[in-house]
């Protein structure tokens, strides 16, 4: 499953990409909105993680942008903001989950595997390791 994970604090971009990698998810992991905006033209990914507060287009804003053209992936927010409007207003924009930092890495394991049951990539493999096929993406 390629997740795209944006992240604007290097320090904690780091353990997250590295915890997602572990876990055998391919992580593309940047820091800024713009970054962001230009890989979701190029590439597909199975799910988005996403901080609110970014450099250059927030989180919120590439959200709403990703679903006003139509893009079904699941969106995952991950953020500092953490009040019930503030969490409203992410799952308004599209947001499929809200996860309010600091926030525990079991848990937002836990969250991108259920995130990712919901994604047709996620279901192929997971259907070739009940099988226990050896494939290659």
């Amino acid at each position: 499953m390629r997740i795209l994970l944006v992240e604007d604090d290097r320090e904690q971009i780091e353990p997250i990409q590295g915890v997602l990698s572990e876990a055998g998810y391919i992580v593309d992991g940047v820091e800024d909105g713009e970054t962001a905006q230009w890989l979701l033209s190029k590439k597909e990914y199975d799910l988005l993680i996403l901080d609110w507060m970014l450099p250059t287009i927030s989180g919120l804003s590439l959200c709403r942008q990703y679903r006003l053209r139509g893009k079904t992936t699941p969106v995952l927010m991950l953020t500092a903001k953490d009040t019930t409007p503030d969490k409203v207003t992410g799952l308004d924009a599209g947001a499929d989950d809200y996860l309010v930092k600091p926030a525990d890495l079991v848990e937002l394991l836990a969250r991108v595997r259920a995130l990712g049951r919901r994604s047709p990539q996620w279901v192929i493999i997971f259907a070739l390791q009940i099988y226990n096929c050896t494939y290659i993406t």
